[in-house]
């Protein structure tokens, strides 16, 4: 699920986008709007969906947050538009806080995205990190961790139960959902080794992620699991544009959505021409992700994945061929 075919029997790493958090500074004022509004419409995001496509992405996700200082979109109403309005990506949350919600709920909601979607869905799993989100909901932060894995759990069970006998089921059944486990700490990695169909971690430098990754594979083979049958995948964050403005510009602009000062990013924001930023995704393929999602730090996000995407699949195949990049 996480490379691509290039036709002579080698395999790309697959290249994401997570969807803007709203749509505000992305089409053209007209579409899908009214006078003096920002398009915030189905036919709107519809529109940035394709658009996204078009671009090469190999799948699309969408963020999670029940509560934020800015706006910001609904996480799995997001992907059900993303699975109408495209045909090629896989979709995917990334990632959605399950112990902030009633996972047989999740269950059907994700049950149902996969149908609709044709297969294409990846239900992204995390805890977060926001002790006044799950304040304003009304859990215990200190116990996201077990109310994370009782979820995952009781997701399993919904999803079985077309096979019991009782008489409530979750019905239609879709094809299997796959789990991919979100966060960088260790309590994350050890339950995508134990439960994940995939880890896609956020806030890992390329020369953090490949030893995280070789851990994990030891974690899922003493599970009793295929180190291989977790998929590898991360976020990284990435501003395309002159060498000498993204890096600050990318640092401001997350700083703004995240409410924390621009220095936090220093390490973790990939910035530059988009060959620059091409060869630093790069590093993270050699490291071992077979998935890289890119939330791109800024307006206009799908035109600056295109040029990301058509330097990263240059860099790529010329690896590929044998050629030094």
């Amino acid at each position: 699920m996480g490379v691509t075919p290039v036709g002579n029997g080698e395999r790309r790493p697959a290249l994401g986008l997570i969807l803007p958090a709203t749509l505000q500074g992305e089409l053209p004022d007209h579409v899908g709007a009214t006078s003096g509004s920002t398009p915030t419409s189905a036919q709107a995001l519809s529109e940035l969906c394709r658009r996204a496509e078009e671009g090469g992405a190999d799948s699309l996700w969408a963020v999670d947050h029940l509560f934020w200082p800015h706006p910001i979109n609904e996480c799995l109403t997001t992907l059900a538009i993303a699975a109408a309005a495209t045909r090629r990506p896989l979709l995917g949350s990334c990632v959605l806080q399950l112990p902030l919600r009633q996972p047989a709920a999740v269950a059907k909601q994700a049950s149902a995205l996969q149908d609709l979607s044709q297969g294409r869905f990846i239900l992204g799993l995390g805890v977060g990190s926001h002790p006044g989100e799950y304040a304003q909901v009304g859990v215990d932060f200190h116990q996201r961790g077990r109310l994370m894995d009782q979820g995952i759990a009781a997701m399993h069970s919904a999803w079985g139960s077309a096979q019991n006998a009782a008489g409530y089921r979750q019905q239609p059944a879709s094809a299997t959902v796959p789990l991919w486990i979100g966060g960088s700490s260790a309590a994350a990695r050890r339950r995508a080794a134990s439960v994940g169909d995939g880890w896609v971690p956020l806030f890992l430098t390329a020369d953090e992620y490949g030893p995280d990754l070789a851990l994990l594979r030891q974690e899922a083979a003493a599970a009793g699991r295929d180190p291989r049958c977790v998929e590898s995948a991360v976020v990284v964050f990435v501003r395309v544009g002159p060498d000498d403005q993204a890096p600050k510009e990318g640092a401001r602009w997350l700083s703004e959505l995240y409410g924390v000062p621009p220095r936090a990013f220093e390490r973790h924001l990939v910035a530059g021409r988009a060959e620059v930023c091409a060869a630093a995704l790069d590093r993270y393929v050699r490291a071992g992700a077979d998935h890289i999602v890119v939330m791109m730090a800024g307006d206009q996000a799908v035109q600056q994945f295109s040029s990301l995407r058509a330097a990263f699949v240059d860099r790529t195949e010329t690896v590929l061929a044998g050629v030094p990049a």
